[in-house]
């Protein structure tokens, strides 16, 4: 079975729990970054789908070129790395249509998939459905089905569906946007293992096996950072709590990565949903 490999293309300094804490001088480090991860991608001829921040686009357009030349997909991250909670409706639609454009205009192709920063689509964010649909958007990848410190709906289907935009956990076959949600362990509880945080602190072995458990039903989507694999990014003084989500486990990101692509099947989201 064939699982998405997404990365989610946004600076070291994104991250929410960063943002304010990051210094105003600071080198971006993105090609730094990105490089040994499409070489290393290369090494194990897997292709991979890039939620692109638009501000990355816009500074470095020939790093997002590089990535599409490769065949990789490129898909959209909004622009500017805000939440949806943040931006309201119009703003979120601003920054859509910003991201779309400058895309298209690198790749010679619209996106049709997205990913919210900070997964924060939920309940009071549902009408986001109805601002991709009108951009052409096909699939969405933003729906965390756990309840985190940060994010997540809880009651939210594990497996791919059309999220209504009113209740985004129910499924509305009318819907025109395809949710794949980020992937869940069902045991006695709902246990995050699609990446990240999650990924950095789970052992390699128990990963392992819960996504074969994952995939004798369902595809898994597994989600990383540049800033998670290629660890150069300055250590910043952050709250206690900040600093393990941040920083715990993250040099043992990329071994796990290939440990992963030695094991499992991987492609781009959008061929894994036959898009």
């Amino acid at each position: 079975m064939k699982n998405a490999l997404t990365i989610d293309l946004e600076y070291w300094h994104s991250p929410e729990l960063i943002r304010g804490f990051a210094p105003e001088e600071r080198d971006d480090l993105i090609i730094k970054m990105t490089t040994p991860i499409l070489r290393l991608l290369d090494e194990f001829s897997v292709s991979a789908t890039f939620f692109v921040l638009g501000a990355v686009a816009e500074k470095y357009p020939e790093l997002v070129a590089e990535i599409h030349s490769r065949g990789h997909e490129v898909a959209s991250h909004a622009y500017s790395h805000r939440t949806l909670h943040e931006l309201g409706r119009d703003r979120f639609e601003d920054e859509i249509d910003r991201s779309v454009r400058l895309l298209r205009e690198i790749t010679g192709e619209s996106p049709i998939g997205f990913r919210a920063p900070s997964f924060s689509i939920d309940n009071a964010t549902g009408w986001a459905f109805d601002v991709l649909e009108r951009h052409g958007f096909k699939y969405d990848s933003s729906i965390f089905p756990v309840k985190t410190y940060l994010y997540g709906v809880q009651d939210a289907p594990p497996g791919i569906y059309r999220p209504s935009a009113q209740n985004v956990a129910e499924n509305d076959p009318n819907s025109k946007i395809i949710e794949f949600p980020l992937t869940i362990f069902k045991c006695t509880r709902r246990v995050p293992i699609s990446g990240g945080f999650y990924l950095r602190v789970l052992p390699f072995s128990v990963l392992k096996r819960m996504i074969e458990s994952v995939n004798r039903k369902q595809p898994a989507v597994i989600y990383l950072h540049p800033w998670e694999i290629i660890p150069v990014m300055p250590r910043l003084k952050l709250p206690l709590k900040s600093r393990f989500i941040t920083y715990y486990g993250i040099k043992s990101t990329r071994w796990k990565l290939e440990g992963l692509l030695e094991s499992f099947s991987f492609a781009p989201a959008r061929e894994v949903l036959e898009l």
